[in-house]
Protein backbone atom coordinates (compact mmCIF):
# COMPACT_ATOMS: atom_id res chain seq x y z
CA UNK A 1 0.00 0.00 0.00
CA UNK A 2 1.25 3.67 -0.96
CA UNK A 3 1.96 5.72 1.48
CA UNK A 4 -0.04 8.99 2.14
CA UNK A 5 1.94 12.77 2.51
CA UNK A 6 0.13 14.09 5.34
CA UNK A 7 0.05 17.92 6.61
CA UNK A 8 -2.10 17.36 10.03
CA UNK A 9 -0.35 14.50 12.52
CA UNK A 10 -3.55 13.28 14.83
CA UNK A 11 -2.48 11.12 18.22
CA UNK A 12 -2.88 7.90 16.49
CA UNK A 13 -0.16 9.25 13.58
CA UNK A 14 1.97 10.24 16.42
CA UNK A 15 1.86 6.96 18.33
CA UNK A 16 2.57 5.10 15.75
CA UNK A 17 5.35 6.76 15.10
CA UNK A 18 6.75 6.47 18.68
CA UNK A 19 5.88 2.69 17.90
CA UNK A 20 8.47 1.92 15.36
CA UNK A 21 11.11 4.69 15.70
CA UNK A 22 11.56 4.17 19.80
CA UNK A 23 11.37 0.26 18.96
CA UNK A 24 8.67 -1.16 21.08
CA UNK A 25 5.95 -2.40 18.62
CA UNK A 26 6.15 -6.27 17.85
CA UNK A 27 9.58 -7.01 15.53
CA UNK A 28 10.80 -3.19 16.02
CA UNK A 29 13.38 -4.41 18.86
CA UNK A 30 17.17 -4.14 18.26
CA UNK A 31 19.63 -6.68 17.99
CA UNK A 32 22.65 -4.00 19.16
CA UNK A 33 22.66 -1.44 22.32
CA UNK A 34 23.83 0.64 19.57
CA UNK A 35 21.04 0.54 17.69
CA UNK A 36 18.92 1.61 20.65
CA UNK A 37 20.86 4.60 21.19
CA UNK A 38 20.97 5.58 17.56
CA UNK A 39 16.81 4.91 17.10
CA UNK A 40 16.34 7.59 20.54
CA UNK A 41 19.23 9.78 19.88
CA UNK A 42 20.18 9.70 23.71
CA UNK A 43 19.88 7.73 26.83
CA UNK A 44 19.34 9.10 29.94
CA UNK A 45 21.98 7.92 32.73
CA UNK A 46 21.66 10.06 35.50
CA UNK A 47 20.16 6.33 37.27
CA UNK A 48 22.84 4.33 36.60
CA UNK A 49 20.37 1.49 35.94
CA UNK A 50 18.48 3.38 33.26
CA UNK A 51 21.19 2.92 30.41
CA UNK A 52 20.59 -0.68 30.93
CA UNK A 53 16.75 -1.10 31.32
CA UNK A 54 15.81 1.13 28.41
CA UNK A 55 18.33 -0.77 26.39
CA UNK A 56 17.07 -4.66 27.46
CA UNK A 57 13.13 -3.05 27.15
CA UNK A 58 13.95 -2.88 23.42
CA UNK A 59 16.24 -5.32 22.63
CA UNK A 60 15.89 -8.77 20.99
CA UNK A 61 17.76 -10.50 23.68
CA UNK A 62 17.64 -8.56 26.63
CA UNK A 63 21.23 -8.47 28.23
CA UNK A 64 22.87 -6.61 30.44
CA UNK A 65 25.88 -7.93 28.95
CA UNK A 66 25.47 -6.06 25.65
CA UNK A 67 25.08 -3.11 27.21
CA UNK A 68 28.24 -3.25 28.94
CA UNK A 69 30.58 -4.47 25.75
CA UNK A 70 29.35 -0.94 23.69
CA UNK A 71 29.72 0.92 26.29
CA UNK A 72 33.41 -0.56 27.91
CA UNK A 73 34.81 -3.14 25.09
CA UNK A 74 33.95 -1.33 21.80
CA UNK A 75 33.80 2.33 23.07
CA UNK A 76 30.32 2.40 20.42
CA UNK A 77 28.37 4.15 23.15
CA UNK A 78 29.93 7.31 25.42
CA UNK A 79 28.44 8.65 28.69
CA UNK A 80 28.59 12.54 29.19
CA UNK A 81 26.73 15.16 30.05
CA UNK A 82 24.45 16.74 27.67
CA UNK A 83 20.92 18.58 27.08
CA UNK A 84 19.41 20.26 30.29
CA UNK A 85 22.84 19.42 32.10
CA UNK A 86 21.75 15.97 32.50
CA UNK A 87 24.06 12.99 32.26
CA UNK A 88 23.17 10.73 29.01
CA UNK A 89 24.60 7.85 27.04
CA UNK A 90 25.02 8.63 23.29
CA UNK A 91 26.65 6.97 20.14
CA UNK A 92 30.03 7.62 19.62
CA UNK A 93 29.28 9.34 16.15
CA UNK A 94 26.92 11.71 17.58
CA UNK A 95 29.05 12.82 21.21
CA UNK A 96 30.77 15.70 19.31
CA UNK A 97 28.18 16.90 17.92
CA UNK A 98 26.45 17.33 22.05
CA UNK A 99 29.46 18.56 23.23
CA UNK A 100 29.58 21.60 20.82
CA UNK A 101 25.67 22.02 20.68
CA UNK A 102 25.41 22.05 24.23
CA UNK A 103 27.79 21.00 26.83
CA UNK A 104 30.26 23.29 25.71
CA UNK A 105 28.20 26.54 27.04
CA UNK A 106 27.27 24.53 30.10
CA UNK A 107 31.67 23.88 30.51
CA UNK A 108 32.04 27.48 30.46
CA UNK A 109 29.64 28.25 33.28
CA UNK A 110 30.72 25.54 35.30
CA UNK A 111 34.19 26.41 35.21
CA UNK A 112 33.60 30.12 36.10
CA UNK A 113 31.21 28.80 38.94
CA UNK A 114 34.09 26.93 40.31
CA UNK A 115 36.33 30.12 39.97
CA UNK A 116 33.75 31.89 42.39
CA UNK A 117 34.11 28.93 44.92
CA UNK A 118 37.64 28.54 45.31
CA UNK A 119 38.07 32.41 45.43
CA UNK A 120 36.44 32.17 48.72
CA UNK A 121 39.20 29.90 49.78
CA UNK A 122 42.23 32.17 48.29
CA UNK A 123 42.66 29.68 45.07
CA UNK A 124 42.84 31.77 41.48
CA UNK A 125 42.58 30.95 37.66
CA UNK A 126 46.28 29.27 37.93
CA UNK A 127 45.32 27.17 40.74
CA UNK A 128 42.74 26.04 38.44
CA UNK A 129 44.79 25.41 35.46
CA UNK A 130 48.24 23.69 37.27
CA UNK A 131 44.65 21.43 39.46
CA UNK A 132 43.37 20.32 35.47
CA UNK A 133 46.27 19.81 33.54
CA UNK A 134 48.09 17.73 36.82
CA UNK A 135 44.13 15.69 37.11
CA UNK A 136 44.39 14.97 33.16
CA UNK A 137 48.37 13.90 33.53
CA UNK A 138 47.45 11.89 36.30
CA UNK A 139 44.23 10.33 34.43
CA UNK A 140 46.62 9.87 30.86
CA UNK A 141 49.20 8.13 33.25
CA UNK A 142 46.46 5.49 34.77
CA UNK A 143 44.45 4.78 31.56
CA UNK A 144 41.54 4.68 34.27
CA UNK A 145 41.25 5.80 38.13
CA UNK A 146 38.46 6.99 40.65
CA UNK A 147 38.08 10.03 41.47
CA UNK A 148 39.13 8.97 45.09
CA UNK A 149 42.48 7.79 43.75
CA UNK A 150 43.02 10.56 41.81
CA UNK A 151 42.58 12.81 44.77
CA UNK A 152 45.31 10.90 46.41
CA UNK A 153 47.53 11.46 43.50
CA UNK A 154 46.83 14.83 43.22
CA UNK A 155 47.01 17.51 45.77
CA UNK A 156 45.31 19.92 44.51
CA UNK A 157 42.00 18.15 44.34
CA UNK A 158 42.11 18.38 48.04
CA UNK A 159 41.87 21.63 48.40
CA UNK A 160 38.83 22.76 49.79
CA UNK A 161 36.47 24.64 47.87
CA UNK A 162 33.37 26.47 49.59
CA UNK A 163 30.09 24.63 48.00
CA UNK A 164 26.41 26.36 47.91
CA UNK A 165 27.62 29.79 49.17
CA UNK A 166 25.15 31.50 50.68
CA UNK A 167 22.20 28.48 51.07
CA UNK A 168 21.32 26.30 54.06
CA UNK A 169 23.67 24.13 51.84
CA UNK A 170 27.42 25.94 52.20
CA UNK A 171 29.93 23.88 53.41
CA UNK A 172 33.88 23.12 52.72
CA UNK A 173 34.75 20.24 50.35
CA UNK A 174 37.56 19.14 48.28
CA UNK A 175 37.34 20.55 45.02
CA UNK A 176 37.60 17.27 43.08
CA UNK A 177 34.52 16.44 42.82
CA UNK A 178 33.99 19.60 40.83
CA UNK A 179 37.27 19.93 38.83
CA UNK A 180 36.60 15.92 37.29
CA UNK A 181 32.87 17.62 36.42
CA UNK A 182 34.48 20.44 34.45
CA UNK A 183 36.86 18.19 32.82
CA UNK A 184 34.35 15.91 31.64
CA UNK A 185 31.94 19.08 30.19
CA UNK A 186 35.37 20.03 28.49
CA UNK A 187 35.62 16.61 27.09
CA UNK A 188 39.41 16.12 28.15
CA UNK A 189 38.02 13.16 30.89
CA UNK A 190 35.24 10.67 30.33
CA UNK A 191 33.19 8.74 32.58
CA UNK A 192 34.71 4.95 31.97
CA UNK A 193 33.67 1.79 33.34
CA UNK A 194 31.23 1.39 36.59
CA UNK A 195 32.76 0.60 39.82
CA UNK A 196 30.36 -2.72 40.89
CA UNK A 197 27.54 -4.01 39.02
CA UNK A 198 25.64 -2.14 36.13
CA UNK A 199 23.59 -0.98 39.41
CA UNK A 200 26.67 0.98 40.60
CA UNK A 201 26.51 4.69 40.18
CA UNK A 202 30.20 5.28 40.68
CA UNK A 203 32.48 5.12 37.96
CA UNK A 204 36.46 5.26 36.61
CA UNK A 205 37.86 8.43 34.64
CA UNK A 206 39.66 8.07 31.25
CA UNK A 207 41.14 9.92 28.85
CA UNK A 208 39.02 11.96 26.70
CA UNK A 209 39.53 13.90 23.26
CA UNK A 210 38.73 17.45 24.65
CA UNK A 211 36.47 19.28 23.42
CA UNK A 212 34.69 19.12 19.77
CA UNK A 213 35.87 21.57 16.95
CA UNK A 214 32.59 21.56 15.42
CA UNK A 215 30.72 25.19 14.73
CA UNK A 216 27.63 25.54 17.57
CA UNK A 217 25.39 25.92 14.64
CA UNK A 218 26.27 23.17 12.91
CA UNK A 219 26.69 20.48 15.82
CA UNK A 220 22.51 22.22 17.47
CA UNK A 221 21.22 21.06 13.12
CA UNK A 222 22.60 17.94 13.49
CA UNK A 223 21.25 17.34 17.06
CA UNK A 224 17.98 18.72 16.11
CA UNK A 225 17.95 16.41 12.71
CA UNK A 226 18.45 13.73 14.71
CA UNK A 227 15.69 14.00 17.10
CA UNK A 228 13.29 14.97 14.86
CA UNK A 229 13.76 11.89 13.01
CA UNK A 230 13.16 9.92 16.22
CA UNK A 231 10.34 12.02 18.32
CA UNK A 232 8.97 14.02 15.28
CA UNK A 233 6.21 15.55 14.98
CA UNK A 234 7.06 17.47 17.96
CA UNK A 235 6.44 21.54 18.86
CA UNK A 236 9.28 23.99 19.49
CA UNK A 237 8.42 24.11 23.08
CA UNK A 238 9.19 20.31 22.91
CA UNK A 239 12.86 21.25 21.16
CA UNK A 240 13.60 23.72 23.64
CA UNK A 241 12.86 21.72 26.69
CA UNK A 242 14.61 18.31 25.71
CA UNK A 243 17.84 20.11 24.47
CA UNK A 244 18.17 23.19 27.12
CA UNK A 245 18.45 25.98 24.30
CA UNK A 246 17.37 29.34 24.43
CA UNK A 247 14.43 29.46 21.93
CA UNK A 248 16.21 31.66 19.65
CA UNK A 249 18.70 28.44 19.38
CA UNK A 250 15.59 25.94 18.55
CA UNK A 251 13.96 28.41 15.85
CA UNK A 252 17.40 28.94 14.40
CA UNK A 253 18.17 24.78 14.07
CA UNK A 254 14.77 24.22 12.72
CA UNK A 255 15.24 26.43 10.33
CA UNK A 256 18.78 24.86 9.27
CA UNK A 257 17.03 21.47 8.70
CA UNK A 258 13.95 22.90 6.95
CA UNK A 259 11.82 21.68 9.30
CA UNK A 260 8.25 21.81 8.18
CA UNK A 261 5.45 22.69 9.99
CA UNK A 262 1.97 19.97 10.57
CA UNK A 263 -1.20 20.40 12.15
CA UNK A 264 -1.04 17.97 15.40
CA UNK A 265 -4.80 17.80 15.57
CA UNK A 266 -6.07 16.58 18.59
CA UNK A 267 -2.23 15.86 19.73
CA UNK A 268 -1.42 19.73 20.55
CA UNK A 269 -2.21 21.28 23.77
CA UNK A 270 -3.77 25.11 23.36
CA UNK A 271 -0.93 27.70 22.94
CA UNK A 272 1.38 24.92 22.04
CA UNK A 273 1.79 25.60 18.61
CA UNK A 274 2.40 23.39 15.48
CA UNK A 275 4.27 20.50 15.17
CA UNK A 276 7.41 20.18 13.09
CA UNK A 277 9.04 17.48 10.84
CA UNK A 278 12.05 17.22 8.71
CA UNK A 279 10.96 17.89 5.26
CA UNK A 280 11.14 13.95 3.87
CA UNK A 281 9.08 12.79 6.69
CA UNK A 282 5.62 13.64 5.73
CA UNK A 283 4.37 10.40 5.19
CA UNK A 284 1.56 8.62 6.80
CA UNK A 285 3.32 5.64 9.04
CA UNK A 286 0.75 2.63 9.21
CA UNK A 287 -0.30 1.50 12.65
CA UNK A 288 1.31 -1.54 13.81
CA UNK A 289 -0.10 -4.28 15.87
CA UNK A 290 -1.15 -4.03 19.31
CA UNK A 291 1.94 -4.10 21.34
CA UNK A 292 2.15 -3.47 25.54
CA UNK A 293 6.13 -2.34 26.96
CA UNK A 294 7.09 -2.05 30.38
CA UNK A 295 9.47 1.06 30.39
CA UNK A 296 11.80 2.38 33.37
CA UNK A 297 12.12 6.01 35.13
CA UNK A 298 13.69 8.16 32.94
CA UNK A 299 13.15 6.23 30.11
CA UNK A 300 14.02 8.46 26.87
CA UNK A 301 10.32 8.10 25.36
CA UNK A 302 8.71 9.27 28.28
CA UNK A 303 10.91 12.11 28.74
CA UNK A 304 11.22 12.64 25.08
CA UNK A 305 8.53 15.51 25.01
CA UNK A 306 7.46 18.66 27.00
CA UNK A 307 4.01 18.43 25.55
CA UNK A 308 3.12 14.79 27.00
CA UNK A 309 -0.91 14.76 26.74
CA UNK A 310 -1.01 13.04 23.51
CA UNK A 311 0.58 9.57 25.26
CA UNK A 312 0.32 10.44 29.13
CA UNK A 313 -3.29 11.58 30.27
CA UNK A 314 -3.09 14.39 33.23
CA UNK A 315 -5.37 12.50 35.37
CA UNK A 316 -2.12 9.58 35.88
CA UNK A 317 0.63 12.11 35.68
CA UNK A 318 0.93 13.12 39.15
CA UNK A 319 1.09 9.11 40.26
CA UNK A 320 4.18 8.27 37.74
CA UNK A 321 6.27 11.45 38.47
CA UNK A 322 8.13 12.70 41.38
CA UNK A 323 8.08 16.35 42.85
CA UNK A 324 11.14 17.11 40.53
CA UNK A 325 9.05 16.00 36.94
CA UNK A 326 11.41 12.31 37.34
CA UNK A 327 9.26 10.20 35.63
CA UNK A 328 9.21 6.60 37.01
CA UNK A 329 8.69 3.02 35.62
CA UNK A 330 5.51 3.14 33.20
CA UNK A 331 3.16 0.23 31.65
CA UNK A 332 2.45 1.18 27.92
CA UNK A 333 -0.05 0.36 25.83
CA UNK A 334 -0.45 1.17 21.80
CA UNK A 335 1.43 4.41 22.68
CA UNK A 336 -0.22 5.94 25.84
CA UNK A 337 0.81 5.32 29.52
CA UNK A 338 -1.53 3.26 31.25
CA UNK A 339 0.01 2.58 34.51
CA UNK A 340 3.62 1.71 36.39
CA UNK A 341 5.50 -1.32 37.78
CA UNK A 342 8.01 -1.92 40.21
CA UNK A 343 10.62 -4.85 40.70
CA UNK A 344 9.54 -6.45 44.14
CA UNK A 345 11.81 -7.79 46.71
CA UNK A 346 11.44 -11.53 45.80
CA UNK A 347 11.91 -10.33 42.53
CA UNK A 348 8.40 -10.51 40.62
CA UNK A 349 7.79 -7.52 37.90
CA UNK A 350 4.00 -6.54 39.06
CA UNK A 351 2.01 -3.62 37.62
CA UNK A 352 -0.63 -1.25 38.24
CA UNK A 353 -2.81 -0.40 35.68
CA UNK A 354 -4.26 3.08 36.61
CA UNK A 355 -6.61 3.03 32.94
CA UNK A 356 -9.30 0.09 31.78
CA UNK A 357 -7.43 -1.16 28.69
CA UNK A 358 -9.48 -4.43 28.90
CA UNK A 359 -8.64 -7.92 28.74
CA UNK A 360 -6.27 -7.65 25.72
CA UNK A 361 -4.09 -5.20 26.86
CA UNK A 362 -3.86 -6.86 30.57
CA UNK A 363 -2.70 -10.12 29.17
CA UNK A 364 0.17 -8.38 26.73
CA UNK A 365 1.55 -6.80 29.44
CA UNK A 366 1.22 -9.25 31.72
CA UNK A 367 3.62 -11.31 29.31
CA UNK A 368 6.00 -7.95 29.10
CA UNK A 369 5.88 -8.50 32.91
CA UNK A 370 7.15 -11.63 32.96
CA UNK A 371 9.99 -11.02 30.35
CA UNK A 372 11.15 -8.62 32.63
CA UNK A 373 11.47 -10.74 35.41
CA UNK A 374 13.86 -12.98 33.47
CA UNK A 375 15.94 -10.67 32.31
CA UNK A 376 17.05 -9.08 35.95
CA UNK A 377 17.07 -12.65 37.06
CA UNK A 378 18.54 -12.39 40.68
CA UNK A 379 19.03 -8.44 40.37
CA UNK A 380 17.29 -6.19 42.57
CA UNK A 381 16.51 -2.43 40.77
CA UNK A 382 15.27 0.13 42.10
CA UNK A 383 14.53 3.58 40.48
CA UNK A 384 16.61 6.47 41.77
CA UNK A 385 13.58 8.46 41.55
CA UNK A 386 10.71 7.27 43.01
CA UNK A 387 7.02 7.82 42.47
CA UNK A 388 3.77 7.23 44.49
CA UNK A 389 2.65 4.24 42.21
CA UNK A 390 5.85 2.60 42.13
CA UNK A 391 6.23 2.48 46.10
CA UNK A 392 3.06 1.46 46.57
CA UNK A 393 3.78 -1.61 44.16
CA UNK A 394 6.97 -2.39 45.34
CA UNK A 395 5.81 -2.69 48.85
CA UNK A 396 3.14 -4.86 47.78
Amino acid sequence: MTSRVVDTMNNSERRARLATRHLLAPGTRAASAEAVADALVALHATDAATVYLSALARLRKPETGEVERALYDDRTLVRMHGMRQTLFVVPADLAAVVQASTTREMWGKERGSLLKSAADAGLDAAWLDRVEAATVAEVARRGSATGAELGKAVPGLRDQVLYGKGTKWEAWQPASGRVLRVLGFDGAVVRGRQVGSWLSSQHRWEPGKGHAEIAVADAQAELTRRWLRAFGPATEADLKWWTGWKVTDARKALKAVGAVQVALGDGTAPGTGPGWVLPDDLEEVAPPEPWAALLPGLDPTAMGWQGRDWYLAEAIRPRLFDRAGNVGPTVWWNGEVVGGWAQRADGTVATKLLRDVGADAEAAIAVEAERWRKALGEHRVTPRFRTPVEREISEG
